[in-house]
């Protein structure tokens, strides 16, 4: 039996309690709604209420709330042992460094152009990309790059609301790259105390990294403790490499 059938929002509609989404029995579990706009100030709204857009080519904007929700607990990231040789590597060459917002359009242009796992084409769309372009100008989406030689190769961008950060996609043009900007984010999150990053979706890849499932109520409850917080001053520092590198509670 197919669920009720989900709600076609009108621009600027509110959208519909997380709760109504289609459950893990039915054929896309998440589903919460389709249509509306799709700007900042629709993206904002939707972060702050644990919701999130994901859509192929041909299809209409689409608004997911999945139960449960994975995350990663920024102190319970697995550190393994040959990421970080990766990484103290990284931070002893010459011309290699983590940088923030400096190239936010290249980074998710790359995202939308690196398949993963066979995929032959992506979910991050011109009016994706076009979207987040302008959430980056209003302060609420970030990227985090990794450099070497003043080429980029690799990173990620998330979206950040208070202290609340989501992330969304990754990259990588060089082995661990993308790792090692996610380890950096890690290390900023330590620092400015976030306590977790949304993960949205659970994969093998994130569970060997420390993620892990938590109720959708759980997380939204979280978000909207955590989006009232000052945000943080998104530049990165190489001390706060000490946060991840050099904690007690690192996990190898």
């Amino acid at each position: 039996m197919y669920p009720q059938p989900i709600p076609w929002l009108a621009p600027g509609q509110d959208f519909p309690p997380t709760d109504q989404a289609w459950d893990e029995n039915s054929p896309a579990p998440g589903l919460l709604a389709a249509g509306g706009t799709l700007d900042a100030d629709t993206l904002q709204q939707a972060y702050s209420k644990g919701i999130f857009p994901w859509f192929s080519e041909g299809q209409p904007t689409l608004w997911w709330s999945p139960n449960p929700r994975m995350v990663l607990i920024v102190s319970d990231f697995r550190l393994h042992p040959s990421l970080r040789k990766t990484i103290n590597k990284f931070r002893k060459t010459a011309g290699s460094e983590i940088r923030i917002d400096s190239a936010f359009e290249q980074v998710i242009q790359a995202c939308a152009t690196s398949h993963r796992d066979g995929q032959t084409s992506t979910w991050i769309l011109p009016k994706m990309i076009e979207a987040y372009n302008e959430l980056h100008k209003a302060g609420l989406a970030h990227s985090v790059e990794t450099w070497v030689n003043g080429r980029l190769t690799g990173g990620l961008y998330c979206v950040s609301l208070g202290k609340c950060v989501f992330g969304e996609s990754m990259f990588s043009h060089s082995t661990n790259a993308s790792k090692i900007a996610l380890a950096a984010l890690v290390a900023f999150c330590r620092h400015h105390d976030i306590r977790q990053i949304d993960c949205q979706q659970n994969t093998r890849h994130l569970a060997s990294l420390g993620a892990r499932e938590i109720s959708r109520d759980y997380f939204i409850e979280q978000v909207t403790i955590c989006s009232t917080h000052e945000a943080p001053n998104w530049k990165f520092d190489s001390p706060y490499w000490h946060e991840l590198m050099h904690s007690k509670d690192a996990q190898t």
